[in-house]
């Protein structure tokens, strides 16, 4: 593409834009080099990792590069055997730990259900015309970026090892080697022997001769302070002077060989240093191959996923490519203006005609129409996804010229018209059928009438050569030059005469007026001048612009009877969905309804026979001789049986014995006269249990229903009658009920394990007391009493009530893996 048509259409503002949502330097570099393609499967290719990634943000989030830095010197020195310093390493350990959290980025696509099955394509759609998002790959199992995440090579292992050894820009970790660590114990230990026999100097006979009591360094050696008038009195060496000569800073010869040695050993640690790095570097050199792959791969990903953030930004969806240099946008925006407030425009080219002329008042949105399209055309060539709704076409054009904006030149003395001229000029010259040509104002800035003639035979010489054009004006010639000509197309920008505002929507197929008349009445010009103004005017022009008036109004009305009808067909489509979707579960309930009847009635059925089964046996065995009140006693016990099915079967709302189905008769409770151990149901969920707390004041409680416990309403619940079990009466050291009777569900929801911890001892007697004559009359056979060690004044309590109880057969503390002494497990008789 020509530098000039990306300069005239603002593709440098996006590019920018572009650049600022990459994280590394690379990234920014490359986003800055991105020029249009002329290549369809370039275009296609760079279009689908675009969407791909952008796929990626909105399933898992946006991801960061900022840690791929150039490494490119890095790797060339390492290639060459140099050895790095310790920034280098460091860079090279912060990229591989990007990589590998970039690869873990990349690997979650994997591992996130795909195998679940693909939604269908109707939801597919949605899903993006929703999201504004662009749409999914044929086959989800993989897309176009996870050979670039499989490529990636994070080197765990020396992105390790450097961290191990290297803790900053200035320190080497102690650790780093054996020697290293030694080196610094030793220097450690000769500084502290430095400082020792300094600090006697500075207490002792050296008093008197200090400027200050303090250790200094001077030239890497611990010096101390000696006023000048006492520097013969102090044997050492001397390093430095203050700036008033006031003070010498003395090396006392007793720590002049401690000093040297303190030096040797600083020498040594930097000899082990270099070793150190050239080890790393050495390391690091084996996968320069991998690094060079890994810092490509990265800042490629980093270009691509910055492509996906600006399409995020902008609510971009991917563009079709055809090949038939036809272009249809769907509610474009321009990506430059602010998204809340431009107007979307729906604008087509190359099928129906080759040729639009645009036309409207100043200020109504002809010109973004011109540059939305150019610039979209650059941004799809790109491999940019653009601001319009999916489904939007675009076509491949080798170049793209356009002749917008007003370049006059005093130094050149090129007139406004001059200027356009040589652009036109140009762009005639150099287009051909694979281009897109954009004109603005074409032949504006000369005589209308010569201006209106030059604009068409322009015109006519790109139609006649099928070059896809665009051109707006104000001229009336050209409107009924494109009303005349075939493949040619008005289009204007609508504008509200009674508000003097454009309303920017572009209509194609309608000529548009220039409303001056009406503009300038609105802004104050007198009538009587208008008046003369209109005289001035051709019949044919003033019959020209009555007949696009009435176009206009006419226009009007047939949207607003579209809009209505459309706005009734919506609310027809909604309703014929809801009377649908109650019709469908009518038909559920129905055979929902039937199925449960069904089995129901064959349960009944079974029943029946099985009692009628056992009668007949009976009365076959009893013989001739038999006991008459035998019998009576067996047939009154399948009475029973019989009235407790009905009964049952009443409370439950389900089939009675004759077929018919009953409503569950609900006998409301009382939530006052409730306790804690009452029998009931749970009608909705058909669940027997025991009342385990009191309801609030919404009636909201818990009821034990076996082993579970479930939150319910008392308005859910109705009581039942329960089975009682009888065991021998049990002299319990509290009070209670001592006839020996237990209700049955509650037998049923004892727990094997009894939790005192945090009791006083009187709070845990009274616990234990009535669980273990609970857990005894649901015939547990043993149980678990958890009291904790602490002092052992819990244990011993509980140990002693045990001896007390008849039942109790034996008690033991816990084993190892029971919980040791802080359980006692009791087993009953």
């Amino acid at each position: 593409m020509n530098e000039k048509v990306l300069k005239t259409l603002e593709y440098n503002k996006i590019i920018e834009l572009l650049a600022n949502k990459a994280n590394s330097a690379p990234g920014k570099k490359l986003c800055r080099e991105l020029v249009p393609s002329t290549d369809l499967g370039e275009i296609r290719r760079n279009q689908r990792q675009t969407a791909d990634a952008l796929r990626r943000l909105f399933r898992f989030g946006s991801t960061s590069f900022g840690n791929n830095k150039d490494l490119g010197y890095s790797i060339r020195s390492l290639e060459v055997g140099s050895t790095l310093s310790i920034l280098e390493l460091l860079n090279i350990a912060s990229m591989l730990d990007n990589v590998a959290r970039i690869k873990a980025y990349g690997r979650q696509d994997r591992n996130d259900g795909r195998a679940g099955g693909r939604a269908s394509g109707n939801d597919r759609d949605s899903d993006r015309d929703r999201r504004g998002g662009s749409p999914e790959p044929e086959d989800e199992a993989r897309d176009t970026l996870d050979e670039y995440f499989e490529l990636l090579t994070p080197l765990t292992g020396l992105a390790n090892e450097i961290h191990r050894c290297i803790l900053s820009e200035e320190e080497i970790a102690d650790d780093a080697s054996p020697k290293l660590k030694n080196i610094r114990r030793s220097m450690l230990q000769t500084g502290d022997k430095i400082h020792g026999q300094l600090t006697s100097m500075l207490s002792g006979s050296y008093r008197t001769y200090l400027q200050d009591a303090v250790i200094t360094m001077r030239n890497n050696r611990y010096c101390i302070p000696i006023k000048a008038e006492y520097k013969g009195q102090v044997n050492g060496m001397v390093h430095d002077q203050s700036a008033t000569g006031s003070t010498y800073f003395v090396e006392p010869a007793a720590v002049v060989e401690l000093n040297n040695k303190l030096r040797e050993l600083e020498l040594e640690e930097k000899e082990e240093i270099g070793r150190i790095l050239a080890d790393l570097s050495a390391q690091a050199g084996a996968h320069t191959e991998e690094l060079a792959d890994d810092l490509k791969i990265m800042t490629l990903l980093d270009f691509i996923f910055a492509k996906a953030e600006l399409a995020m930004e902008m609510n971009a969806t991917e563009p079709v490519f055809n090949d038939d240099r036809s272009i249809n946008i769907r509610k474009g925006r321009h990506p430059l203006l602010d998204k809340k407030k431009v107007v979307p425009i729906d604008i087509h080219l190359g099928r129906d005609f080759d040729l639009l002329v645009i036309t409207g008042p100043n200020t109504g949105g002809k010109t973004v129409s011109l540059k939305t399209v150019g610039l979209f055309t650059l941004m799809g060539q790109a491999g940019l996804h653009i601001p319009a709704l999916n489904r939007s076409e675009l076509s491949i054009f080798t170049e793209v010229y356009a002749d917008i904006g007003d370049e006059q030149s005093i130094e050149q003395s090129l007139s406004t018209f001059s200027s356009h001229m040589k652009s036109i000029v140009h762009i005639l010259n150099h287009a051909d059928a694979d281009s897109l040509c954009l004109f603005d104002e074409l032949g504006a800035g000369t005589d209308p009438t010569e201006g209106a003639a030059l604009a068409i035979a322009v015109l006519n010489y790109l139609h006649d050569r099928g070059i896809r054009t665009m051109a707006t004006t104000h001229y009336s010639e050209l409107k009924i030059y494109a009303l005349s000509t075939s493949f040619v197309e008005n289009a204007c920008c609508e504008f509200n005469v009674e508000t003097l505002q454009p309303t920017y929507r572009l209509l194609i197929g309608i000529p548009g007026k220039s409303n001056a008349f009406a503009i300038s009445a609105k802004l104050g010009l007198s009538e009587e001048i208008i008046n003369a103004a209109r005289e001035q005017i051709g019949k044919e022009d003033k019959t020209f612009e009555d007949v696009i008036a009435d176009l206009e109004q006419s226009r009007i009305t047939i949207e607003k009877e579209q809009l209505e009808i459309a706005r009734h067909k919506e609310s027809i489509r909604l309703l014929q969905e809801q009377l649908q979707q109650k019709n469908d579960k009518i038909d559920q309930a129905k055979d929902r309804i039937l199925r449960e009847a069904n089995e129901k009635a064959r349960e009944i059925l079974q029943e029946a026979k099985e009692v009628a089964d056992e009668t007949i046996r009976d009365f076959h065995k009893a013989g001739a001789g038999a006991d008459i009140r035998e019998l009576e006693k067996k047939r009154q016990k399948v009475r029973d049986k019989i009235s407790e099915k009905n009964d049952h079967l009443s409370v439950g709302g389900s089939l009675s014995l004759n077929g018919g189905l009953k409503a569950p008769e609900k006998k409301a409770i009382d939530p006052k006269k409730l306790k804690k151990g009452d029998a009931v149901k749970i009608v909705s969920m058909g669940l027997t249990g025991t009342v385990s707390t009191l309801p609030d004041a919404k009636g909201a409680l818990f009821v034990q229903c076996g082993i579970i416990r479930t939150h319910t309403n008392v308005k859910d619940l109705i009581y039942v009658q329960e089975e009682t079990v009888t065991t021998p009466k049990l002299q319990r050291s509290g009070g209670g009920d001592r006839s020996g009777k237990m209700k049955m569900s509650k037998t049923m929801s004892i727990s094997t394990e009894i939790n005192l911890l945090g009791k006083t001892v009187d709070e845990a007697l009274a616990l234990l007391d009535k669980y273990l004559d609970d857990a005894y009359l649901a015939h547990l056979p043993s149980v678990r009493v958890v009291h904790g060690k602490g002092t052992g004044a819990l244990r011993n309590a509980v140990h002693g009530h045990l001896k007390r109880l008849k039942y109790v057969k034996e008690y033991r503390l816990g084993e190892y893996g029971e919980g040791d002494s802080g359980v006692t497990i009791v087993t009953f008789k």
